[in-house]
């Protein structure tokens, strides 16, 4: 099993002069569920080398198991500081894609096209793509079938409008994750504010926020295992109850302190 994981390279919010980057734990909690699986994983970014990490996500009450794993995993924190460029990926050396959040994809891979091709390759192919928390931005401006969005008359989910409001960054980030989604025609269902909530349709695997990033990798995870038929796209234009290979799971909160972790304070 080869998963590439694909993180951002901005580090600018907005204009306020504040550092943003990847979200630690959205990286570690999917990288660990995806090793000790077997799987080969690959890390790159939009430009390669040392990605950019959200200081937030290092405040202590963001740590999980993962995170201080990964702390402590030479190994891993060499593959992060040399992550591959976009330029030099092939979607057809993987077997699957995830994308971790942190609010700097916002900026750049949602606008980055070999990002947009790359996911676009694996969509064509049948492969899983799974992103969570702000990861699901990168679908702002790929298609799927007849030109159409790809996440159109799909079931997603992501970073909710109330969960951004809630860490002060509504009128900061460039657009908003759950009006993206809906605008491009998804159909965006979500839990309560840092919920762990997964959304599955076709070979799509959405994750709600940070408390997701585990059960978001496991099932993307279990798709790479047992590849579905139906993971081609599923049925476009039919509710969501109906639709072939659609789950949906509102999950418990794994992380209690992940709410407090996650809210900036800017």
């Amino acid at each position: 099993m080869k998963i590439l994981m694909v993180l951002t390279s901005h580090d600018q919010l907005g204009d306020t002069g504040k550092k943003t980057g990847f979200w630690l734990e959205e990286l570690a909690a999917p990288y660990y569920i995806f090793k000790d699986a077997g799987a080969e994983v690959t890390l790159a970014s939009a430009k390669g080398g040392q990605p950019p990490l959200d200081p937030k996500s290092d405040d202590p009450d963001a740590q999980t198991a993962a995170t201080e794993r990964f702390r402590k995993d030479e190994k891993a924190k060499q593959a992060l500081a040399n992550t591959l460029p976009l330029a030099d990926l092939k979607a057809a050396d993987y077997d699957a894609i995830f994308y971790p959040g942190g609010h700097g994809p916002l900026w750049d891979l949602a606008e980055d096209r070999r990002s947009i091709a790359l996911i676009e390759a694996f969509y064509a192919a049948g492969k899983p793509i799974g992103a969570v928390c702000h990861g699901p931005a990168v679908f702002r401006h790929t298609k799927g079938r007849y030109g159409r969005s790809l996440v159109h008359g799909k079931s997603v989910t992501g970073f909710t409008n109330s969960e951004e409001a809630a860490v002060g960054l509504t009128d900061v980030v460039p657009f908003l994750v759950e009006d993206m989604l809906k605008s491009n025609g998804g159909h965006f269902s979500k839990a309560d504010d840092w919920h762990s909530y997964v959304v599955v349709d076709g070979n799509l695997v959405t994750g709600q926020n940070p408390a997701s990033s585990e059960e978001t990798a496991e099932t993307l995870l279990g798709f790479v295992k047992e590849p579905r038929r139906e993971a081609r796209g599923g049925t476009q234009g039919s509710p969501p109850e109906s639709r072939p290979g659609l789950t949906c799971r509102k999950l418990r909160v794994k992380y209690p302190s992940m709410k407090l972790g996650y809210l900036p304070g800017y």
